[in-house]
This record gives structure tokens, sequence and C-alpha cells, in this order.
């Protein structure tokens, strides 16, 4: 039950206002959203735009693959979703 993060890519998804990225455990594929609240925990002077929120989890790529790895350690489900409480 390892979970890792060979896959660089993140993209922005203006639905959810957050920024989804993926995370592997063997050869299955999870889909993780980070919000926008906590990106905005992360740097309060984040503007609320694509570019900006990228900009903020790419500065933040290990502690917010860390908080991943917990909410993935905590239950099993379609896709995880990381608010302010979590990172």
């Amino acid at each position: 039950m390892s979970l890792t993060f060979p896959n660089q890519s993140r993209s922005y998804d203006a639905t959810r206002q957050a920024v989804r990225f993926w995370g592997y455990d063997k050869a299955m594929e999870w889909s993780f959203f980070v919000t926008e609240g906590a990106l905005k925990q992360m740097s309060p002077a984040m503007a609320r735009d694509e570019a900006d929120m990228l900009r903020v989890f790419d500065s933040n790529r290990a502690l917010i693959y860390t908080a991943a790895e917990k909410l993935y350690s905590r239950e099993r489900k379609g896709s995880y979703e990381l608010g302010a409480m979590d990172v």
C-alpha cells in the first residue's frame, strides 16, 4: 500500500476550484484534488486564478503529497479531496 507520485502532471479544475493530480499504488491510479482553501492556507497572498493556484501547488508538492498519503492511508475511495484541514 505504497502511494507514489511519479506523474508530475497536475491540472486546474474550474468546476471544483481545485488542482487535480494523480497518485499510484502499484498499477492503480487515484485522483486527488487540492481545494482553493487548502492552497490559500499554504500561500495567503495567492490570487484566485488558475496560474497562481498551479504555482502554489508546484511550490508545495512535498507538503501536498504527504497530506495525500495520509488521506489515502485512512480509506480507499474513487477520489480524494485535500482541504484546508488536511494540509
